[in-house]
């Protein structure tokens, strides 16, 4: 269904998803249900190795649910984003509804699953739709692992400032001087960007596609360069991987080494600058420019991710420049919601997460495991101490974005390892309650 929640809008649409079920034991095996995020599911997929890691020790199906208005499940084709009217259904009560009425579909045409016990798996954004997943249909997954899930980045329950500490926090340790030349950098091109010369001298040091013209465009060239280090804190991982990027063990490290005097003068400075962003796009050596409007992969949907935090997604962040390495930036509710008038002519709902999932209140629900990385700036709204025994925090510090969600690897921190095995072992045990109340 487009519309699971009302009557006048009956239409369907297809929603894509992938099965494996080469370790499946029918009749008794559970289903891993991964909750789909804003991207391709294929992406999210190979991406996701624990899942496949830990399948045939659990006797388990593995499915991958696609996120409508994602990848290929398109409610309306290439009408889906024209405008508000089409982009209506996208909501994370939708998703979930999708999600409840294809476990039941599976169930029912899948020989031999109709009591597999289900278990809801995602990370990130996808990780909030499977806690989500199980607190408003408790009667479709056993449980869920929500990893670096911040279900508390909304309205006040965290700090807006938080997020961007813990990233200015991963490059203080990886390397001195470099989070101070971050945070000088600002200026250096603030000086620079007031004149024609200087604009042409930073497109020309950045290998910019397209060259700056205005301090509206040296604005844009700042955000992205503070993507890139929110990024890289996100992927900062213990060996080589390309989950945004194709990128080095350890990134930050590699990136810090070329920031180590955060005193040289203005163009110096940003010189290091651009080797360091130049390591994050271009550790392939294969790119010709650099592309300001470009951060991460194509998997993504950025799109629709612009429109669900102009709705329901307001997280409020904000930086101060004390305590974080970027220019100072207050949060501002009105801003964002002008801005999302005039993209999509939708204003945001700042409390309605809070009011539909609960905020903080929610001892009442059961067997989820909250697990996050210490070095992930997204652990800011996470929630990191057990609430009840069966809400269960695993805190991983030498993690990034979703570690444990990842392949198993050698070069893996033994924090990672531990974290895993104790969700394989939580997991092991809501499969052998639901077996018993079968």
């Amino acid at each position: 269904q487009i519309d699971h929640f009302g009557f006048d809008e009956n239409g369907t649409f297809q929603q894509r998803y992938l099965v494996a079920d080469q370790h499946w034991k029918k009749d008794s095996g559970p289903i891993l249900f991964y909750t789909g995020n804003e991207g391709d599911i294929t992406w999210f997929c190979n991406n996701t190795g624990f899942m496949w890691d830990v399948a045939e020790e659990l006797n388990a199906m593995l499915v991958f649910a696609e996120h409508r208005y994602y990848g290929e499940s398109l409610p309306f084709g290439n009408e889906s984003f024209s405008d508000s009217k089409h982009l209506n259904y996208l909501t994370s009560e939708q998703a979930l509804a999708d999600f409840a009425v294809l476990v039941e579909y599976l169930k029912t045409t899948i020989a031999g699953a109709q009591h597999s016990p289900v278990i809801a798996i995602g990370g990130s954004y996808g990780g909030m739709l499977a806690a989500w997943f199980r607190m408003k249909y408790p009667h479709v997954v056993v449980g869920a692992l929500a990893a670096s899930a911040p279900i508390w980045q909304f309205g006040d329950l965290v700090p807006c400032g938080t997020f961007f500490s813990i990233v200015t926090n991963d490059f203080k340790k990886s390397g001195a001087g470099c989070s101070e030349s971050i945070r000088n950098s600002w200026n250096a091109i603030n000086h620079l960007s007031s004149t024609d010369a200087g604009l042409q001298w930073l497109s020309n040091t950045f290998h910019l596609c397209s060259p700056l013209k205005n301090l509206q465009d040296a604005a844009v060239l700042k955000n992205w360069l503070s993507e890139t280090w929110v990024n890289l804190a996100m992927v900062n991982y213990p060996y080589k991987a390309d989950f945004l990027q194709p990128l080095p063990a350890w990134p930050i490290q590699e990136v810090c080494k070329f920031m180590k005097d955060p005193s040289l003068s203005d163009k110096l400075l940003l010189q290091n600058v651009f080797q360091a962003v130049n390591l994050y796009y271009n550790y392939t050596g294969e790119a010709s420019c650099l592309d300001v409007s470009q951060t991460a992969t194509k998997s993504l949907g950025e799109m629709g991710w612009y429109y669900q935090a102009c709705t329901e997604m307001v997280m409020p962040l904000c930086t101060d420049g004390v305590h974080d390495m970027f220019e100072p930036q207050k949060w501002d509710f009105d801003a964002l919601s002008d801005e999302c008038y005039r993209m999509w002519g939708v204003r945001p709902r700042l409390s309605w997460i809070l009011s539909m999932y609960g905020g903080k209140n929610i001892s009442s629900h059961s067997n989820i495991i909250f697990s996050n990385g210490g070095l992930d700036p997204w652990s800011a709204g996470g929630v990191t101490q057990n609430i009840t025994n069966s809400l269960v925090a695993v805190v991983i510090p030498d993690g990034a974005h979703h570690l444990d969600l990842r392949s198993r690897n050698p070069l893996d921190p033994k924090s990672v390892q531990q974290a895993r095995a104790l969700e394989i072992c939580l997991m092991k045990q809501w499969i052998e309650k639901a077996r018993h109340s079968h």
